[in-house]
C-alpha cells in the first residue's frame, strides 16, 4: 500500500484570502458536487477540495490504500496549499474518518470537522461484501440503495437536481476505486485513540442520518476531549449537499474560534 495521489480543485475564494479550508468527500461522490454550494457561502476562505482515488477529479487506485493513507495525502496536500497559513479540515463520511486521522497527527491544520461521520463504521464484513458487490456488478449497482441512505426524507422530491448530480458521479465512479475504498473502511477504526485527538474536533451529523445517527456522533464527542456536536436539522448523510447554508454557518463558527 502506498500514499493515494488526490486531485485537489479550488472551490472557492484564492490563496490571497488569509485562511485555507480543506474539504473531503464522502465515498462515492465527487468533491466538487457535494461541497460546491456550501463552499461558495465560506466567506474568508480559500476552499480546496481533494477527490477519492477514482472518484471525481483524481485517477482511479492501483492498489490497496488505508484512510490514514489518504491523511497522509491530505496532509501533504494541505501543507502545500496554505503555504504558512492558518489551515482547518472538514470531510464527509469517508471524508470525515480522515478527519479521525488529522485529529491524530494534525500537521498543519490547526481544528477538524468530521460530518456524518464516526470512529467506526458499521462492521467490516458489510464493507468487504459491499466491494465484492462492486467489483461484480460496478458502481451503478449502488445508485437505489444510496438514494435511501444518503438522503433525509423528502430530500428527492425537493432538490432532485441536487440528488440526481451526486447519484450520478456515484455511477461515474471507477470500480475498483470505489471497492478498494470500502475495504479501508473494513479496516478502519479508531475507537480507542480518541482521547489522542489534540485539536479542536467537531461532528456534525445529519438529524435523520441511520448511517452515523446522532447518538452515535455524540459517543465519539464524549470520548473526545473538547470534542463538539453540532447536529444538522433536516440532513441525512450528506449535509453539505442537503443545507449547505448550515453547514457554513456551523463551521465558519467553529474555526473562527
Amino acid at each position: 500500500m502506498a500514499e493515494p495521489v488526490l486531485a485537489a480543485s479550488g472551490l472557492a475564494g484564492t490563496p490571497a484570502d488569509r485562511v485555507l479550508l480543506v474539504v473531503g468527500p464522502s465515498l462515492g461522490t465527487a468533491v466538487g458536487t457535494l461541497w460546491g454550494p456550501c463552499a461558495a457561502q465560506l466567506a474568508g476562505f480559500e476552499v480546496v477540495g481533494w477527490d477519492l482515488p477514482g472518484h471525481g477529479l483524481s485517477r482511479p487506485a492501483t492498489e490497496g490504500f488505508t484512510v490514514k493513507d489518504l491523511a497522509a495525502s491530505v496532509r501533504a496536500l494541505a501543507s502545500a496549499a496554505a503555504a504558512g497559513r492558518p489551515a482547518y479540515y472538514a470531510g464527509v463520511s469517508l471524508g470525515g474518518a480522515v478527519a479521525f486521522e488529522l485529529g491524530l497527527d494534525p500537521g498543519p491544520f490547526r481544528a477538524v470537522a468530521a460530518v456524518a461521520a464516526a470512529s467506526r463504521f458499521g462492521e467490516a464484513s458489510s464493507w468487504t461484501e459491499r466491494a465484492e458487490i462492486v467489483r461484480k456488478g460496478g458502481t451503478p449497482v449502488m445508485v437505489d440503495g444510496s438514494s435511501q441512505r444518503w438522503f433525509a426524507p423528502g430530500f428527492l422530491e425537493r432538490d432532485s437536481g441536487t440528488a440526481g448530480r451526486l447519484l450520478q458521479t456515484l455511477s461515474d465512479t471507477d470500480d475498483e476505486s470505489y471497492s478498494l475504498a470500502c475495504e479501508a473502511l473494513a479496516e478502519f477504526d479508531r475507537r480507542a485513540d480518541l482521547d489522542g485527538i489534540t485539536v479542536p474536533f467537531l461532528l456534525g451529523p445529519g438529524e435523520h442520518d441511520g448511517v452515523v445517527p446522532p447518538a452515535r456522533a455524540q459517543q465519539d464527542a464524549d470520548a473526545i476531549t473538547g470534542g463538539r456536536l453540532r447536529v444538522f436539522a433536516g440532513c441525512g448523510h450528506l449535509p453539505p449537499a442537503e443545507s449547505p447554508s448550515a453547514v457554513a454557518e456551523v463551521l465558519t463558527e467553529f474555526f473562527g474560534r
